[in-house]
């Protein structure tokens, strides 16, 4: 592939494609639907600032789901905070004109339906800015409403086996595992929902497990005094009793309000509140408040909603074969399930919490997903309060790129407060300093208890987790560090806060590293003055690894990146000490396979046990190898020749092989892959997918394809930027991507040819090189 630079004239009429065109595209992006659904798998999502909601018409009855971020119980389940259903009399939803349309520019969705010369439509959405649900009903003639509030945790329930893998006590044998029952009620003629943490909760359990009692007093805990629910609320509508059911295969309680008259129009909202409050009374008063707070901006509420979705869609998109929406066209598919994936993560741009990788909060009835998992709604595979860092960063990397850094704060925030307990682990354990963070660790910043080991050696070191796939997996959290230092890359802003996180990161691997080498014997440091990197792990897959090359990637990178930052960000002691450290990690590994020089995963490993292609962690995340970087040749001849490289190659799930392709501008190889990822899921909403190793809708299948695509189109090295490095001629494109040093690349091709680019400030375009 031959390097040119790009000289374009900027056309002046150029506004069109930043206004007019962009939201012409992303009009053909809005999903129809002209039928109801058969069930809660076909719902779609609805959702802002950090609520998510399952839409869906079913039997003429309208249903959804509501999930708000960080909604932990006492076992770490991430529960969902009920089901309203909504009944219409006459019912226009009785007829044949029916459709369900999800509307991106302003985040909504729009229901109509159509029964003889009744019309009607409702219209739901989220306030951005504030914890409240809005169903708006308008009807050409007056009707009556049902509005009704239905839970399964009317009672406790009791969780058995499989269905523990939502929690955090998974195959824990330290009793019966429960879901508390919530406390719900007819209150004023609404109904208020809450559940209550109890005072005892799997925290507690996981410190003493884990051996850490003595520092506990002084250990951050997410679940204690937590209580979370609200209020669903209507005008003109009053109590109607209870009721019992059975949707798909949990029973139920329902509350149920009606209208007093048939009128034309009805709006009904609900109020959510999540507080850590000692008592009832003080999380009711949070609640009123925000009750209040929305009635005082009631008049620009929506206005302000739909004003941050015009923004959201103005900053990034992509657009491939505009002009041409064949639904059946697998390269439309996947631009436009880009930005119905996106849509998803702008609904939890405000949360405490992270947007999980197992579902986001968009997760509905699991038989639907799996016949034999006949479990309530709160189910998900691999946890709830549980974080997977290998999958958590798959959802936020492609956020750089996206210039949605604003939402890579709660998975910033996430580390931030767990730190104190990581530095906890290292200090009680071993003595000496740094976060040690594994890699499934629960919302404080410990192990899983399940993943801990429940059937540990006596003498085992406390500080491992007796695990297969998990021992010695410490690099984790070094993408994350590595994100925090790309934020000010990205920005220039300041990123003083996260500072001490990735010092604390980088200082475990040092002390560790020599601790371990003093057990074993006189000398700390290898014969060239290197820290012995063992045991360690190359992911999940390559264990007991003597020199990780993607632990040794992680620590040169975020070193490195760390020592380029401005000045007042590092005292020169501190400079020193990192500057020392660097010198101290090893070389990437390699080895010859059929005479050609190729990455290997380590310098030696024990044994295999997953099938993660660590060999290209120096490309992917890392950046070591890549486009217009020395010894690409080297990266790609780990791609044709390294037998365990070809046969672990796939595009399901958290794979990355399509990331790496387009890294080392293997267009067909990078196209291909990446179209398989954002191709239609197959479930009736096409960014659904999954549920790959994790669960539906799978967050990582989706957070691969989007990182993939933007490499496709655009790569980074500090200032230079090249453009189409793994793109199709035969691809159209408008797309709109961020790069660093606050630059912004919007572009379009057509027939193999760039016919406009623009680049802000106008300044960088001396750094664009156009590789297509």
């Amino acid at each position: 592939m031959k390097f040119r630079s790009l000289l374009l004239c900027v056309l002046a009429g150029m506004s069109f494609f930043k206004a007019d065109a962009q939201t012409a595209e992303l009009n053909t992006n809005n999903l129809i639907w002209t039928s109801q659904s058969k069930n809660s798998g076909e719902s779609m999502p609805c959702g802002g600032g950090d609520i998510g909601l399952n839409v869906w018409v079913e039997n003429g009855y309208l249903y959804f789901y509501i999930s708000k971020s960080g909604t932990f119980d006492e076992n770490n389940t991430f529960l969902k905070l009920g089901r309203v259903k909504i009944k219409l009399s006459p019912n226009p939803f009785s007829g044949t004109d029916f459709s369900q349309q999800l509307h991106l520019q302003d985040g909504s969705v729009i229901i109509k339906g159509k029964n003889g010369n009744l019309s009607t439509q409702v219209k739901l959405w989220v306030d951005v800015y504030r914890p409240v649900i809005h169903v708006e009903i308008s009807s050409s003639k007056p009707i009556k409403t049902e509005a009704d509030y239905e839970s399964w945790r009317y009672r406790d329930r009791t969780a058995n086996g499989t269905e523990n893998n939502q929690d955090s006590r998974k195959w824990a044998k330290d009793g019966v595992v429960k879901t508390l029952k919530d406390n719900i009620s007819f209150k004023n003629n609404t109904v208020q929902f809450y559940h209550q943490n109890q005072d005892s909760t799997v925290f507690d359990a996981t410190v003493h497990e884990q051996g850490m009692d003595a520092v506990k007093s002084e250990m951050f805990n997410p679940l204690a005094h937590m209580i979370f629910g609200g209020i669903l609320k209507t005008d003109g509508m009053q109590t109607a009793g209870t009721y019992e059911g059975k949707y798909q295969n949990t029973d139920f309680e329902g509350w149920r309000l009606q209208s007093t008259k048939a009128t034309t129009k009805q709006n009904i909202e609900v109020y959510l509140n999540t507080s850590h409050v000692n008592s009832t009374l003080l999380w009711e008063q949070k609640l009123d408040s925000v009750v209040r707070e929305a009635a005082s901006n009631k008049k620009t509420a929506l206005q302000n909603t739909q004003n941050w979705w015009k923004q959201y869609w103005e900053r990034s998109y992509i657009f491939i074969n505009p002009n041409n929406t064949d639904p059946q066209s697998p390269e439309w598919q996947a631009g436009r399930n880009y930005q119905l994936f996106r849509y998803m993560l702008g609904c939890n741009a405000f949360g405490e919490y992270p947007t999980k990788f197992n579902g986001g909060l968009f997760t509905y009835d699991p038989v639907n997903v799996d016949t034999t998992y006949k479990f309530t709604p709160d189910f998900r595979n691999w946890g709830g309060g549980l974080m997977t860092a290998q999958n958590q960063r798959l959802v936020y990397w492609p956020m750089l790129k996206n210039g949605d850094i604003d939402m890579m704060k709660p998975q910033f925030d996430f580390y931030l407060r767990s730190l104190h307990n990581a530095e906890l682990r290292s200090k009680v354990y071993w003595r000496h300093d740094g976060a040690c963070f594994t890699e499934q660790i629960e919302n404080f910043g410990l192990p899983n208890m399940g993943e801990y080991g429940l059937k540990r050696p006596a003498d085992l070191d406390k500080g491992v987790e007796y695990n297969a796939w998990l021992e010695y997996t410490w690099d984790t959290a070094l993408e994350f560090c590595q994100m925090m230092l790309e934020t000010e890359h990205y920005t220039g802003k300041d990123i003083k806060p996260y500072i001490p996180f990735v010092e604390s990161c980088l200082t475990f691997f040092n002390e560790h590293y020599q601790y371990l080498a003093k057990q074993r014997g006189i000398k700390v440091f290898d014969s060239d003055g290197h820290l012995v990197l063992f045991p360690g792990s190359s992911g999940e897959t390559y264990k007991m690894a003597y020199n990780s090359t993607s632990t040794i990637a992680a620590l040169q990178t975020v070193l490195t990146t760390l020592l380029k930052l401005p000045p007042q960000y590092l005292t020169d002691a501190e400079r020193k000490n990192l500057e020392t450290m660097l010198k101290r990690i090893p070389p990437i590994n390699f080895r010859e396979i059929d005479g050609h020089k190729t990455i290997a995963p380590a310098k030696v490993w024990q044994r295999i046990s997953n099938v993660e292609n660590m060999q290209f962690y120096p490309v992917f995340p890392w950046g070591i190898y890549g486009v217009g970087k020395p010894d690409l040749d080297v990266a790609i001849n780990t791609w044709k020749y390294d037998t365990l490289a070809i046969k672990f190659r796939s595009g399901i799930g958290w794979k990355q092989d399509n990331i790496f392709a387009a890294r080392m501008g293997l267009t067909k190889e990078a196209a291909d892959l990446t179209v398989f990822k954002l191709k239609d899921s197959g479930r009736r909403f096409p960014a659904f997918w999954g549920p790959g190793f994790d669960w539906t809708p799978d967050h990582n299948w989706g957070g691969t394809g989007m990182i993939g695509l933007q490499e496709m189109l655009m790569q980074v090295d500090d200032k230079k930027i090249y453009l189409f490095p793994a793109w199709p001629k035969t691809w159209n494109v408008h797309f709109k991507l961020h790069a660093p040093y606050n630059t912004t690349v919007e572009a379009t091709v057509k027939n193999g040819k760039v016919e406009s680019l623009i680049v802000t400030p106008k300044e960088r375009e001396k750094d664009i090189v156009n590789m297509l």
